[in-house]
Parts: structure tokens; sequence; C-alpha cells
């Protein structure tokens, strides 16, 4: 059986038609399956609309967080829940296309553990977003060293890949990598991002800026090398100074006025603070580690329905 996780949040609008667009292209497909949809904390009636499609579809399953946990966790919320053989993540919002589920199905029945969907084309966005996207994906790109430049969460894992997720302690999770990263013989299959039929992305250019840190973070130590790569740039910045002003100053000429010194002190000092912003951010994520909180709490779930 497929397992299809749905993380949902202020989708109210989505929900009983991705229930049914999904649920019919599976059927015809011949393909068992069950729909899980997770209620990340939305303020709308997505959840009234979950427990609506699910007394409705015996092949639904709804979770409602207690508040807005984030994707990530919805995501895992879902994982742990799901009873099927495989299990497929994308969006509620269809803009990953239902159809490529089957193709996803079918490399897996011949063996394949990962099946990951691959942007061939981004859809409509602005440039800006197009650009911060790219400049995102570049760096944890080479931060896993996995390219990541058409990466999605829209993706197919069998059990064994699920089990292994699930099994990894740290609260702060970045999926989309971590399917790479658990290894498995895998493929892959191209989608064309779809635009939404209904409603408006939860995603705002400051909310994406929070969540490339957020995950960059939890995945890879290369900003704390980048402190380290900085600190070198000025130390061998103050070396060559300082020979040139004990140069002046033995040969007579007093270094004139405190333009220099000024500058320095705002590039050291402005490194230093930046330095210690990123250091500290990782320290905040070692704290949230160590205290070993829950990624989401479970207030409600469905009742099953009797086929």
């Amino acid at each position: 059986m497929l397992s299809v996780i749905l993380p949902a949040y202020n989708e109210e609008k989505m929900i009983g038609k991705a229930a049914g667009t999904i649920g019919e292209i599976l059927a015809k497909a011949g393909i068992p399956y069950e729909i899980i949809f997770v209620n990340d904390g939305s303020r709308d009636h997505t959840w009234e609309e979950i427990q609506k499609t699910a007394g409705e579809k015996a092949e639904v399953l709804g979770i409602r967080f207690s508040r807005n946990f984030g994707k990530e966790a919805a995501m895992m919320a879902g994982l742990a829940a799901a009873s099927g053989d495989c299990c497929a993540v994308m969006d509620c919002d269809l803009q990953h296309p239902p159809q490529t589920l089957v193709e996803m199905y079918r490399l897996w029945e011949q063996g394949y553990e990962v099946v990951e969907g691959v942007k061939r084309s981004r859809g409509k966005e602005s440039a800006a977003h197009r650009m911060s996207a790219g400049l995102f994906y570049k760096i944890i790109s080479r931060a896993v060293k996995i390219d990541m430049s058409r990466a999605s969460d829209f993706k197919l894992l069998d059990r064994k890949a699920v089990d292994a997720i699930l099994s990894l302690p740290e609260r702060n999770l970045f999926f989309r990598a971590l399917s790479s990263w658990v290894g498995f013989k895998t493929a892959s299959v191209e989608f064309d991002v779809q635009e939404r039929t209904e409603g408006e992305s939860k995603w705002s250019t400051w909310s994406l800026i929070q969540y490339a840190v957020k995950n960059i973070v939890a995945f890879s130590t290369v900003p704390m090398q980048c402190v380290t790569v900085a600190g070198v740039v000025v130390f061998v910045m103050a070396v060559i100074l300082g020979i040139q002003s004990l140069i002046k100053y033995f040969s007579g000429h007093a270094v004139e006025g405190f333009t220099t010194v000024i500058l320095l002190i705002l590039i050291i000092g402005s490194i230093i603070m930046i330095s210690l912003g990123i250091i500290g951010y990782y320290i905040a994520k070692i704290y949230e580690e160590v205290k070993g909180r829950p990624r989401y709490i479970i207030a409600e779930k469905t009742k099953k329905k009797e086929a």
C-alpha cells in the first residue's frame, strides 16, 4: 500500500480537491493507498475540511497539531502515522502533480527504495524568489556534497528508508536532504511545478529566508567554517597593514589620519559581530537539541471510517 502524506497549513480550499484528485488517479492505476493530511496549526477551517473528507472517504486520515510546528514536523508526523509499504510526501496545493505518483510507485515496484521528484521547471515565480532559491540551493549543495539545485519535498520512500529517517534523534531536520543522506537504491522522476488552482502561497520572502537559514544550520557546519575563513582573511590583512606601518615608521613617514584605523575597526568589529551571531545560532540549535522536546504535539486524529 502507498501512503501519501500531505502537510496542510491554511489549505481549507484544497483538502477535498486534493483527496479527490489523488484518490481518483491512484484508484485508476490500481494502486492501494491511504491519504494522510497533517494540519499544521492552520488558522482557517482546514481541520474541519479534513474531518469532513475523512468522514466521507475510508482512505483518508487526518492529524491535527496543537499549534504550528512547521512543514518538516508535519512531514515527520505523517511518516510516523503511515502504515503503507512505501510513503510519498507531496504538497497539499497540488503543485506537485499527482500523476507523477504512479510513475514513482512503478519505480518502487522495480526495486528502487528512494524515488526523488526533481523539478524540470519551477513554474511562475518572481525574479527575486528565483534568485534567492538559486543561492540557497548552491549553498546547501556545497554543504552536503549533493546536487540539490532541482530538489523538492516531493518523493517516495520505501518503508526501510522511512524507518531510517524516523530513527534519527535530532529535532531540527532537513527532510529534502535527508532522503539523499540515508542512501538506499535511488531513482529520480522529473516534474513541472503546477500552478495553484485555489488559495495563495503561504511562503513569504522572510519565511523562505528563515527556512533556508534553519536548514543550512541543521544540515551543515559550513557557516561556522566561514567564520574561520573570515578570521584568516582579516589576520592576513592585519599582517600586511602591520608590515606597511612598520616600514613607514622606520623610514620616517608616520601614518597620517585616522581613516585607516577607523575602517579597520569597523571591518573587524563587523566580522566579529557576524561571527558571534553565527556561533550563537548554532549554540541555540544545540540548546534545542539538548532539551529533547518532541518535534510536534498531536492534539487530535480523525477516526477511521469503515470501508
